[in-house]
């Protein structure tokens, strides 16, 4: 059964500074902090819902620095899960946090409670990019927070973000592999987007920060995922969640409802366009898992265009005996010379 997480999302809470590109209100369609007896009734009824799924599901704590929150607000948070755990069999619970709100104490208080995974708003390795977006934290913090959750034997999420002021594509690629060496277990990948009264939004209707485009994000993260997965570190999400009030109050930046696919849809097609590239253009037929099917035509058929517009005529088929995400070319029709 599929991994699930039942969250709750406590913006802005524990968060010592507001970061460059920071509106919690737009990003989680503007949550309030729950309660705890908000907490307990709401696990029990997804505990309902989900039936023998809910051994697979985590309760989550999103949103905010949950490990800066005071204690006297916090305990009484993970009490109402621990007691949902015990008495509904949710599988534990998970957080996220900022690298400089973990220590050794803080981390023992977690895991009485029963956190099974601690993930790390890391954003970006580069301490000038870190500076620059008013992160607050450096690198090296990220490493020691990360050092110390896996000595506690939690799972290590690491979230980074893409296009932020100042960064580069080659920062990027560095920070994703930094999460390798850290031994990460999942990750999230963000790119940048640009809302209203945050200091990135400033910067960019002063001309002074341009936001990636949707094409650069999608080439970027097309590299950034092969090599976070490849690495054996799952990514668990690529763009931000669909949320209404992203999309209408956003200034700029690459948000796109499915992003994902985006980006699959691109490594596919980097991946068949050199199998097709040697026997030259013509007319092709690839078989592709049905579950694939829309990664491989892309969005609005883009990737069938695309090949249409290098000479390739490809009919893409479904065959539920080629692997997810695999292919193979079945017929190869290429143009006399």
């Amino acid at each position: 059964m599929k991994h699930a997480n039942l969250a709750f999302f406590v913006p802005h809470l524990g968060c010592p500074q507001r970061c460059s590109f920071c509106d919690q209100h737009a990003i989680t369609g503007g949550a309030k902090q729950p309660t705890p007896r908000q907490v307990e009734e709401t696990c029990r009824n997804a505990a309902d819902k989900l039936g023998d799924n809910v051994q697979n599901t985590q309760i989550a704590f999103f949103g905010g620095s949950f490990t800066a929150i005071p204690q006297g607000v916090m305990v009484p948070l993970l009490e109402a899960a621990q007691k949902a755990m015990a008495e509904y069999g949710f599988q534990g619970i998970r957080c996220s946090t900022r690298p400089d709100a973990i220590d050794r104490n803080k981390l023992e208080l977690l895991a009485r409670y029963g956190v099974k995974a601690v993930e790390l708003g890391a954003q970006s390795m580069d301490d000038r990019v870190l500076r620059l977006n008013r992160r607050g934290h450096t690198a090296a913090q990220t490493v020691e927070a990360a050092g110390l959750i896996r000595k506690f034997g939690m799972e290590l999420g690491l979230q980074m973000m893409t296009g932020l002021y100042g960064d580069t594509d080659e920062a990027a690629l560095e920070t994703a592999k930094s999460f390798v060496a850290l031994g990460a277990d999942t990750a999230r990948i963000y790119p940048t987007v640009v809302l209203p009264g945050t200091y990135l939004g400033e910067l960019y209707e002063k001309g002074e920060y341009r936001p990636q485009t949707l094409e650069e994000a999608v080439t970027l993260c097309a590299r950034l995922l092969p090599l976070l997965e490849d690495a054996g570190v799952q990514v668990i999400r690529m763009g931000l969640h669909a949320e209404q009030e992203v999309q209408a109050n956003m200034l700029a930046g690459p948000y796109h409802p499915a992003f994902r696919e985006l980006v699959l849809s691109r490594i596919f097609l980097e991946r068949l366009l050199p199998k097709l590239s040697k026997s030259g253009a013509g007319q092709y037929t690839v078989r592709v898992h049905p579950k694939s099917l829309s990664v491989a035509l892309g969005e609005r058929k883009s990737n069938v265009k695309y090949l249409e517009s290098k000479g390739y005529g490809v009919s893409f088929r479904q065959d539920d005996s080629v692997e997810r995400n695999g292919f193979f070319i079945e017929a190869m029709e290429p143009q006399s010379t």
